[in-house]
């Protein structure tokens, strides 16, 4: 499995300029094979990418206890981001060079808690359309016996770069 290096700052992140010059599927898989650097916020939430097709991303992760909410469980804040992260990245593996994404919503559903001791899980976003202008996708958070902890839709808004 391929090491993430993660930005730790934001020159380290590219820039529209630079994103203006690959597809979206080259850009996320470049995050996969460690060409280009991880988002901070996976690091933060304890997430990472290992797999891209277009039309579709994988992210695993766990929660930390960093992440819990009072209750002593996995913020839903957590879930969303994983969520977010999949559905959105699964849209941008379907831009093509010169475009670009924003998340305009999304809406989870959150199953079953995660705690530290829950194995990990994979957060698994798959494309359902994607237009010029508008792209949906829903995304599942699932255990390694294929246990649904949560569903989530998006739509995108897809735009020059």
């Amino acid at each position: 499995m391929t090491e993430h290096k993660f930005a730790a700052s934001p020159d380290d992140l590219l820039t529209p300029a630079d994103l203006s010059k690959m597809s979206g599927f080259d850009f996320i898989d470049g995050i996969r094979l460690g060409k280009y650097p991880a988002p901070p916020i996976a690091k933060t939430l304890n997430f990472r990418l290992v797999e891209v097709e277009e039309g579709r991303v994988v992210f695993a992760g766990t929660p930390e206890f960093a992440s819990y909410n009072p209750l002593g469980g996995a913020h839903g804040g957590w879930f969303g981001t994983l969520l977010d992260s999949c559905m959105a990245c699964a849209v941008q593996t379907t831009c093509p060079q010169g475009k670009g994404y924003t998340t305009v919503e999304y809406k989870i559903t959150i199953l079953r808690p995660a705690f530290i001791t829950t194995p990990p899980l994979q957060a698994i976003g798959t494309v359902v359309s994607s237009g010029r202008r508008i792209a949906t996708a829903t995304g599942e958070m699932v255990d390694e016996n294929g246990k649904v902890y949560a569903t989530g839709t998006t739509t995108c808004l897809v735009f020059d770069l």
